[in-house]
């Protein structure tokens, strides 16, 4: 299974979802209109509060994670592996711009953009601002 795959699917779009998901690809993200909250309207059936279920799991973390902005607290609050060979991986399993790789923090920024983006594709309830 990929990273973004288990991502989906500790955002409890579960594991039969997580696995048959069609992989938005960045050409796909690129041609679509831009992601608002209101331009994604996935079926009731399919549709998963990203926001609530985050929520919950940072009221039951040890740790402060600041989620909203930043990719390796949002992986750590997930449960997954935040390391920077983990989000170099899951950047190349997105097609993050090979300018962006070579510097760890514009990866990070353009990483927790690109998974927002692509959960909200798939899906994801999400307010505007986690979007842009």
């Amino acid at each position: 299974m990929s990273i973004f795959s288990t991502i989906l699917s500790k955002l409890g779009f579960g594991d039969a979802y997580a696995a048959d998901a069609p992989v938005i690809t960045p050409e796909a993200v690129a041609a679509a209109p831009e992601v608002t909250a209101t331009a994604v309207t996935p079926s009731a059936a399919s549709s998963v509060d990203v926001v609530s279920h985050l929520e919950h799991l940072a009221a039951n973390h040890g740790e402060k994670l600041n989620w909203k902005t930043s990719i390796v607290d949002l992986l750590k609050l997930l449960g997954l592996d935040s390391s920077l060979e983990a989000r170099k991986h899951l950047a190349q399993e997105l097609a993050c711009p090979e300018e962006k790789m070579s510097d760890s923090a514009q990866m990070n920024m353009w990483l927790h953009k690109e998974v927002m983006k692509r959960v909200a594709a798939n899906g994801g309830n999400l307010p505007a601002e986690l979007l842009s």
